[in-house]
């Protein structure tokens, strides 16, 4: 199989980069514009972790906000399966610069689509998105697939759109699809603006860590998460890819909606218990402070859940422990410290 993925110089995608070399056969195209939060660094890390890497992946740069021109589509050559990772999101950067980012987000699946219509080999269009699309989860309960969407922030509204063009394509134009919907992902490699990287050079630098929360009486309510590994990401991703036989992929006169699974880490936990957790690793005891989540950060949601059962009982399970995965990725920056600068 040839795999085409978007977004590879990005944190997950070179991480699933790396996952699938190692686990499966495929050969892989890969493509990113390195305008944004890419990088050529992962994708030689991939490369030095993976010695396969170089007779199976072909690395071709382009700007998916703009068409996939003829030259560009043969150096692709034959794909059977699209991962669509490439996106804008970071929530900040959004707020900062929404048509800009609103923008990146939407033209890049249009390109993305239409270059897909084309392809006479496809077998599945594999859509990444995230948990934001449903905005904020109350407490005690957790979002199902195809909840409805409250986009809270311009980048969960662009993700949001990006599935609904998805989906009418996958009507309109009979594409095979699965969108998967994540959480916050953790991991080595990750941008510095990202909470747990920051968090490590707050505490390595004696800085505090502004956690967001609401006051109630005297007393702060942290935020919440379900927090992934990139690499338990990447599992379910392939888990997908690997049983995708077992779906109804292209849209018939009987389907409804088309198929969307959650991938969701194994528990919660709230911000402040991961600053506490990072810092037990360090044995750096943190410094804290606690702040209106709305004030500093509007548009940003408290506490965010996905029901991960439909997966779970398709059959996948996150093959590292959360704990686990945070405490490798802490002593990768601390031995990787000029990725935090």
């Amino acid at each position: 199989m040839k795999i085409l993925l978007t977004g590879a110089g990005g944190f997950v995608g070179s991480h699933t980069l790396a996952h699938m070399l190692k686990n499966t056969d495929h050969d892989f195209v890969v493509t990113d514009s390195f305008r944004h939060r890419g990088s050529t660094a992962r994708l030689r890390s991939v490369f030095e972790e993976v010695k396969s890497a170089n007779q199976r992946v072909k690395v071709v740069s382009h700007d998916l906000t703009v068409p996939i021109d003829n030259v560009t589509k043969s150096e692709f050559g034959q794909i059977q399966t699209i991962i669509s990772m490439a996106s804008e999101s970071h929530v900040d950067r959004s707020i900062l610069e929404p048509r800009k980012f609103i923008e990146n987000n939407v033209n890049l699946i249009l390109t993305l689509l239409e270059y897909s219509r084309q392809l006479d080999s496809l077998e599945l269009f594999l859509q990444i998105s995230t948990d934001e699309v449903y905005g904020p989860a109350p407490n005690g309960q957790a979002h199902k697939e195809w909840s409805t969407f409250f986009p809270s922030n311009p980048y969960s509204s662009s993700k949001a759109a990006q599935e609904s063009i998805c989906h009418s394509y996958w009507r309109t134009f009979g594409l095979p699809m699965v969108i998967s919907n994540t959480m916050n992902i953790i991991g080595e490699r990750q941008d510095i603006e990202k909470f747990v990287p920051l968090v490590i050079s707050n505490l390595l630098n004696s800085d505090k860590t502004y956690i967001h929360g609401t006051k109630s009486g005297e007393n702060w309510v942290s935020g919440s998460r379900y927090y992934l590994h990139a690499r338990n990401q990447a599992d379910a991703l392939n888990y997908i890819i690997n049983n995708k036989y077992k779906l109804q992929l292209r849209y018939s006169p009987t389907s409804t909606v088309l198929e969307k699974f959650n991938v969701v880490g194994e528990k919660e936990l709230t911000n402040l218990e991961v600053v506490n957790l990072i810092g037990e690793f360090m044995n750096i005891q943190p410094i804290i402070e606690f702040t209106d989540f709305h004030s500093l950060r509007p548009g940003h949601d408290l506490r965010y859940a996905l029901d991960g059962s439909k997966l779970k009982n398709f059959g996948w399970v996150p093959p590292v422990p959360l704990d686990q995965s945070l405490q490798r990725t802490v002593n990768w920056y601390l031995q990787n410290k000029q990725w935090l600068s």
